[in-house]
């Protein structure tokens, strides 16, 4: 036994840890338990004002989203659940939330008063939500939304997707889905083991389960109907690569990133509306930035260049309250054609190489590229703006760029270039984003890099450790899915010193196609 017993420190005593069950326990008579134990009680709370209480199953006959039941199935036999005669309903709110979010030794905060659901949606638009339904969508609005952007505020642009999905029940599904998901992930433990099989908590598991399956056969009907492309079936697309975020991200984010560009080609060209052309230009530039950063990671050739997409690019500016990372245009247009250059040297293709002089030049505008100018010269649409924690962010970003970049010239002259200096500037780096700041949840790509370069094996317990912060904050289970990567990859290299490997290519030909942004 490694550390102190669950029962033993309950009862305040020193533990043992001779064995298991420790010799404490065995002489007191008690079950000696390593951590602290699930416990069921009647009604939705231990103790205080919710004690013995349940919430009824008031469901709405018209809700769009149809009749969710909480049922008790067992996580192996998902196929064919059973209903329950007594459900225990969520909260209508999360105001109502608090004493429910206890579980085992994690407590979920709640936090201060963010922007409300858009008062735009008006009573009548969610008079045809379940409770479930409205449940779900409160946490969308207040977890989901601050979660996938560098600063949240009223303008934000997963907020905004409210209105739009109210309006179209495959849309709303998917962001429902995206909830519930959330909600779900907060009961895994963070683990880098390769062999343990994350638990499924009934309730919102089996929920989230239902709202992606219902969203994914709705949008296949949208897609084989004769009703054209709508600007709520591109949304809905594209939030399924978020979901795929949470779930493991890996193995689905590429064919939804590849719908999402193909569906945003063919909505036919007119006006809009303000609200409709910010959306799809959000749209445009996170497709953009997943496609450049995702593209490190997968095989070569994995994800198409959409010509489309390339010509919005340059129409768009850098507006950190409506991006997902953070990550400044100039570093992403030089990843991607690093990352292109490193596609076709996987292919032999060396008739379309571009000259080392040209790869050489984008290498070297990455290394000039003056992070703090670029984030004093920001348009600032939130009081959270703060120039140094965004030019500290676009830094990261530089660094592993820096990263990449390199090992990219090093396979085209054949070199193995050392960048030690490289590599701890950034660990330091991300080690001042891992106390509180909420940047952090922005970085999970500078973090894998700094991992797949370092050989020190203080920094590699400090990536571990910064981690399982990000997982703590985020609770999206493709960070968990890195760290497993690192310490495979750190075991191989460890175990062949000899042998020097570009990672570049190696983490490309693994088993799956990883997005860890």
């Amino acid at each position: 036994m490694t550390q102190a017993c669950y029962t033993c420190r309950r009862r305040h005593i020193q533990c043992d840890r001779s064995a298991v069950p420790c010799a404490k326990c065995q002489k007191a008579g008690l079950q000696c338990l390593d951590k602290r134990p699930v416990r069921w009680v009647q009604g939705v709370a231990i103790r205080g004002g919710m004690r013995g209480r349940s919430f009824e199953n008031s469901l709405v006959s018209s809700s769009p989203v149809g009749k969710i039941d909480i049922c008790s199935t067992p996580a192996n036999n998902l196929q064919s659940p059973t209903p329950t005669q007594h459900h225990a309903k969520l909260p209508t709110s999360l105001g109502e939330l608090s004493p429910l979010l206890q579980r085992h030794d994690a407590i979920i905060p709640v936090r201060p008063a963010l922007p409300s659901v858009p008062v735009a949606i008006g009573d009548a638009a969610l008079a045809g939500l379940n409770s479930t339904a409205r449940y779900y969508l409160d946490y969308y609005n207040d977890r989901i939304c601050e979660l996938f952007i560098v600063y949240d505020s009223q303008t934000n642009p997963f907020r905004n997707l409210i209105p739009l999905a109210l309006s179209d029940t495959v849309l709303l599904d998917a962001l429902l889905g995206l909830a519930a998901r959330h909600r779900a992930n907060f009961d895994h433990p963070f683990s880098t083991s390769t062999t343990q099989d994350m638990p499924a908590f009934a309730e919102p598991h089996h929920e989230a389960l239902r709202f992606k399956h219902r969203a994914i056969q709705g949008l296949a009907q949208a897609l084989n109907g004769q009703k054209g492309y709508r600007d709520a079936t591109v949304a809905t697309v594209f939030l399924l690569v978020f979901l795929d975020l949470l779930e493991s991200g890996c193995d689905q984010w590429n064919y939804h990133l590849e719908g999402a560009k193909s569906l945003l080609a063919l909505i036919p060209i007119e006006d809009p509306g303000r609200t409709v052309q910010r959306l799809r230009q959000f749209i445009t530039k996170q497709i953009h930035l997943i496609e450049a950063l995702g593209a490190t990671f997968v095989r070569p050739h994995l994800l198409s260049q959409s010509n489309s997409i390339e010509q919005n690019i340059g129409l768009l500016e850098d507006v950190v309250e409506e991006s997902f990372l953070g990550c400044p245009e100039y570093i992403l247009t030089s990843l991607q054609f690093l990352s292109i250059q490193r596609d076709i040297m996987a292919h032999g293709d060396a008739t379309d190489q571009a000259p080392i002089s040209d790869v050489m030049s984008v290498l070297n505008g990455v290394k000039e590229f003056d992070c703090y100018f670029w984030a004093s010269t920001l348009p600032q649409h939130s009081a959270m703006h703060n120039v140094d924690d965004l030019a500290k962010l676009a830094r990261t970003y530089q660094l592993g760029a820096v990263l990449y970049g390199q090992r990219v010239l090093d396979a085209l002259q054949n070199t193995r270039t050392q960048q030690d200096s490289v590599v701890s500037a950034l660990v330091s780096l991300v080690d001042t984003f891992k106390d509180g700041s909420t940047l952090l949840k922005c970085i999970l790509w500078p973090i894998t890099v700094a991992g797949l370069e370092c050989q020190e094996h203080s920094q590699r317990d400090l990536l571990i450790r910064i981690l399982e912060t990000f997982w703590i904050g985020t609770h999206c289970l493709n960070v968990m899915n890195a760290a497993k990567i690192l310490k495979a990859h750190w075991a191989k290299i460890d175990e062949n010193k000899s042998v020097a490997t570009n990672w570049i290519f190696e983490i490309g030909r693994s088993s799956h196609d990883w997005l860890l942004i």
